[in-house]
Formats: C-alpha cells, sequence, structure tokens
C-alpha cells in the first residue's frame, strides 16, 4: 500500500472519530420479490446493520442527481458526482437535451467543422445505439444526424455500440431497425446515412480505466480500418452471433462490419469528421485517446491513422483535455468534500477494484484525473480480472477488504472510502445465481468490515451510488422463466451509519446522495461547505 504524508504547511484537524464510507454498487432496496437477489441473498451483516443502526433509504435516479426525469435510471457516474460534490449537478443526458433544443450545440465552432468534413467526406457519428440514457441516447443522434443534413453534410456512417446493459439484455434490434427505417426516410440523392460498423459494447471500444485495452484496438480495427467479420447488414450480425448462443447479451455480441454494394467506404478516410455521441466519459475516454494522442500512445498498435477531425460530445476529461474538441461543456462542480477535508488537513485513502476505481476518484472528486492534493490524498487501484464478472461474482472483494482493514489500522486517515462493484458488475450480466453469489460475498466482507471498525475506532457510513442486482428479472419467474434484466433500477438505495450512538437519522425529508458530502462532515465535526446539501443526521 503506498502511503502519503501530510504537508508541513498544513494544520492539520483532530478529527474525533474517523470515518470510513464503503458503496455498495448497484445494490437497491425493492419490494418486488421475484429477481431480488438483495432481498432472497443471506445476509446477515448487512440485515443486523439496517434492523439496529440508524437506517434510511437515499434517492439515487432522476432528478436528485442531475438527471433529466425522475423516470430516468441512476448511475455510477452522476451517483459518486452527487456523493463527493454534495450538490446536485445537471449532468450530461440534461446538458446534451438543453443544447440541442435550444441549438447551441449547432452554433459551436465544432459542430461547423464535423459539418465542413461531411460536405466533402464522411461524418461519422460513433457511440452507444439505445435510449438507456446513461452514457447516450438514440433521440439525440437523431437530432444530431437530422441536423447535419439540413446544414448541408452529405454522407453519414452510423458505427453503432450495441447496449443489452442499460436497456433490455436482447433488444439492439429495435434500435438497429430504429436507425436503419430513420436513415431511410432522410436519404435522398443528396445525402446518404448507412450503419457501417459495431459490436456489443462489452466487447469493443467502451472500455474504461484501461482495464482492456485490447477492447478499445478491436474498435479501432473495425471503425477506423474497417476490419473485422463482414455481413450484409447489422441485423444480420446480430442474427449471425444469436444462432451461435441464442442467449447472448447484445452487450457481449461479436463485432461486425457492414459490406454491401450501398456502402460507399469501409471504415475512415483522411478529411473525414468523427463525432463519439457518448456524453458520459468514463468508457469514452480510451477511444478518444487513440484518436488524439501522438506517437506516445501507449494503448496499442493503431497502425494507419487517418487524417480525421475528432470530437466528443462533452469533454470528457477536463484537466487533460480529452478529447481536444466537443460539442457541450460538461459540467463543472466545484467545492468538492475532498476540497473541505484538505482545507482541514484531513488525510484520505480510496480504494476500489479496476472497474469502479475512478468511480472513487475521479468522479467523486468532479471529473478531476489527479488527486487534488498529493500530500493528502492515497488512492488505491485493485486490478480487475479481464472476464465476464458473472464467471467470478467475488471479483476483488477480498483484496478490497483487506486493502481497507489494513487503512484502518495503520491509524493515517481521517476518511477512507471504498467501492464494492460486485452488485452492480455481476449485475449487468443478468445472471441470478451469480448476483446471488455476489452480493453474498459482499455481505461476508461486511462482516469483517464491522469488526475492524469497532477494533481501530472508526464510524461506518454504509450505502449504494444506485440500483441494480435488486431487480434481475423482468417478469415473475413463477409465471414463465426470468427474463434476465441487465439494466439499472428506480430503486432507492440503503444508508446505514453505525459506530456513533449519538447520531440520528432524519426519517422525513426527501433526501438523495447529493446529502451524504454534508453528513461526513458533520460525523468528522467540521463545517460543511455552504453549497452543499444538508446533512441526513442530527447529532445528539
Amino acid at each position: 500500500m503506498t502511503t502519503s504524508s501530510r504537508p508541513e504547511n498544513t494544520q492539520h484537524y483532530k478529527v474525533q472519530k474517523p470515518v470510513i464510507l464503503v458503496v455498495m454498487d448497484g445494490v437497491g432496496i425493492s419490494q418486488l420479490d421475484h429477481g431480488n437477489v438483495v432481498k432472497h441473498g443471506h445476509l446477515p451483516h448487512l440485515r443486523k446493520l439496517m434492523a439496529e443502526a440508524p437506517f434510511r433509504t437515499l434517492k439515487a435516479h432522476g432528478t436528485a442527481v442531475g438527471l433529466p426525469t425522475d423516470g430516468d435510471m441512476g448511475n455510477s457516474e452522476v451517483g459518486h458526482n452527487a456523493l463527493g460534490s454534495g450538490q446536485i449537478y445537471a449532468q450530461g443526458a440534461r446538458l446534451v437535451n438543453e443544447a440541442i433544443e435550444s441549438g447551441r450545440i449547432f452554433q459551436t465552432e465544432t459542430w461547423h467543422k464535423l459539418v465542413e468534413t461531411g460536405k466533402t467526406h464522411t461524418l461519422h457519428f460513433m457511440g452507444l445505439l439505445s435510449d438507456g440514457n446513461v452514457h447516450s441516447h438514440i433521440n439525440q443522434l437523431k437530432a444530431l444526424v437530422a441536423q447535419a443534413k439540413k446544414d448541408g453534410v452529405r454522407q453519414v456512417a452510423l458505427h453503432a455500440l450495441l447496449d443489452g446493459r442499460d436497456v433490455e439484455a436482447q433488444s439492439a434490434h429495435i434500435y438497429i431497425k430504429d436507425m436503419e427505417d430513420f436513415f431511410a426516410d432522410l436519404n435522398d440523392t443528396d445525402f446518404f446515412a448507412y450503419i457501417a460498423s459495431g459490436g456489443g459494447r462489452m466487447q469493443i471500444t467502451m472500455d474504461r480505466y484501461e482495464a482492456n485495452w485490447p477492447m478499445v484496438a478491436t474498435g479501432w480495427e473495425v471503425h477506423v480500418h474497417g476490419e473485422g467479420p463482414k455481413f450484409p447488414s447489422a441485423l444480420a450480425a446480430i442474427d449471425h452471433y444469436r444462432a451461435e448462443n441464442p442467449a447472448v447479451s447484445d452487450q457481449d455480441l461479436g463485432s461486425f462490419v457492414v459490406t454491401n454494394p450501398q456502402i460507399p467506404q469501409m471504415g475512415m478516410q483522411d478529411g473525414d469528421g468523427v463525432l463519439f455521441f457518448n456524453f458520459r466519459g468514463d468508457r469514452a475516454l480510451e477511444i478518444s485517446r487513440a484518436f488524439d494522442a501522438g506517437d506516445d500512445f501507449p494503448g496499442f498498435n493503431r497502425g494507419r491513422r487517418p487524417d480525421v477531425f475528432y470530437a466528443g460530445m462533452l469533454e470528457y476529461d477536463g484537466d487533460l483535455h480529452i478529447p481536444k474538441h466537443y460539442l457541450v461543456n460538461p459540467p463543472q462542480i466545484h467545492n468538492c468534500l475532498t476540497e473541505e477535508l484538505i482545507k482541514h488537513g484531513l488525510n484520505e485513502y480510496a480504494v476500489s477494484e479496476t472497474q469502479k476505481f475512478g468511480h472513487m476518484t475521479y468522479f467523486w472528486n468532479g471529473n478531476r484525473l489527479e488527486p487534488f492534493s498529493e500530500e493528502l490524498e492515497t488512492w488505491e487501484e485493485i486490478p480487475s480480472d479481464v472476464l465476464s464478472f458473472d464467471l467470478k461474482p467475488w471479483m476483488k472483494a477480498y483484496e478490497i477488504t483487506e486493502a481497507l482493514i489494513q487503512a484502518m489500522a495503520s491509524g493515517q486517515y481521517d476518511f477512507i472510502r471504498a467501492n464494492y462493484p460486485n452488485g452492480d458488475m455481476v449485475g449487468h450480466t443478468g445472471n441470478y445465481q451469480a448476483a446471488l453469489i455476489a452480493i453474498e460475498t459482499v455481505d461476508l466482507c461486511l462482516g469483517r468490515l464491522v469488526e475492524a471498525v469497532d477494533r481501530y475506532g472508526y464510524t461506518l457510513v454504509l450505502l449504494a451510488d444506485h440500483g441494480n442486482c435488486e431487480e434481475m428479472c423482468q417478469n415473475d419467474p413463477a409465471v414463465e422463466p426470468c427474463r434476465p434484466k441487465t439494466s439499472h433500477t428506480l430503486s432507492p438505495v440503503p444508508c446505514v451509519i453505525y459506530g456513533r450512538e449519538d447520531v440520528e437519522m432524519l426519517e422525513e425529508g426527501d433526501y438523495g446522495l447529493a446529502n451524504v458530502a454534508s453528513t461526513i462532515a458533520a460525523l468528522l465535526d467540521i463545517p460543511p461547505h455552504a453549497a452543499w446539501e444538508a446533512p441526513i443526521i442530527r447529532i445528539k
């Protein structure tokens, strides 16, 4: 474990009792019986905490985390933004919707440059094709393509990443057919739009946290070079992979390149424009770096690098300015919890495995890739295994737990935070039995953590960032076999505070994840920032 020391010129505030915050990713509270591993799993430690310690649920979706409506599912990105900032910021989906509705997006220099490429070359749209509204939305894509035609673009190619994760597991054909029909209505003698390539989001292009660069390399070959399995249409590709494995989720479908006499070109050429239309940043950074980086790019051998104008829907990293060009300004998040703790000289430690490491660091700190303080922040990443998470549903929970216990035992840290990804990452596979093992694994780890919290004198704040594994079936398996549900949910999430007899949980009020930062401050006995949402506790 790497450690950090406090800078000599920082006055350290004396904390009476340090705090450890644990995020059980993707663990919601639902009254549904069917497919609910949280309800049916053997979770003695979680149930004991919820029954005997101060407990309430928090809102983790919709407007409570900056999404457009309360019909929008929460997700880890916006959830950790809210947790770490103590504020509700308009998030990517809402920002893009507002920019399209107002027309501002089409007045930007970046949009004008993209349009100019499409007047003489091909304008490529690349991203997640669904209405999941977590990384992207098909309606935003349609609005952009329609405007591109109005502005004089002559040729559009769509590189469609298939979802099956934020939407139904086998719904790709619905979105592909929708776009094909949309293109058919637009196409005329002066404009031609077509689907050029694609594949499942967990197989190509949309890796995150540098966990699997070969995924991105495969996407590069398919989208940029036009090299990969050839099919006469995207629907034919889906049918082919379904025939090989009828149970396969869209997210795990293989890659494809569409080739037929109507397709004017495969891959990308010099002079083309490329827009990655995802608004969420974590799974957009690596492919953006592949387009923008010079010869020092570390990810993979890119081979032929066409001279294209590349842009993102948003700036995905405000510190490193990735990508160089983008359409919509991301939320400017200021006055995070971490900043306030640093002002008081408090020492912090953050840990998770690769799949959620960035959520406990980058998203927690307001979309900031680097620490606010090298001296006062210690980050530890535990490498995730590169395999389908239902094959190893315990993931790295043991290693995370060991790291947390060592951090508490060291006596160095005033505030510790961690994320157990199991409920979310295994929940996304749609495998009920694996999700059951995943959540029971987390519960076993909670038992060890509670012992360490007691031994080393910490206060434990236990919660989740959104729902997922509490709804693993779309239907009642008592009536028909379970149809796997792989998406997030609208469920509230648990919040438990353990280890403080003088704390009373406020039961009344519409509290959400943004209320947690001020709650942590109250537990540490430091004043909250004026911009933060109110705490959910009262100190007796």
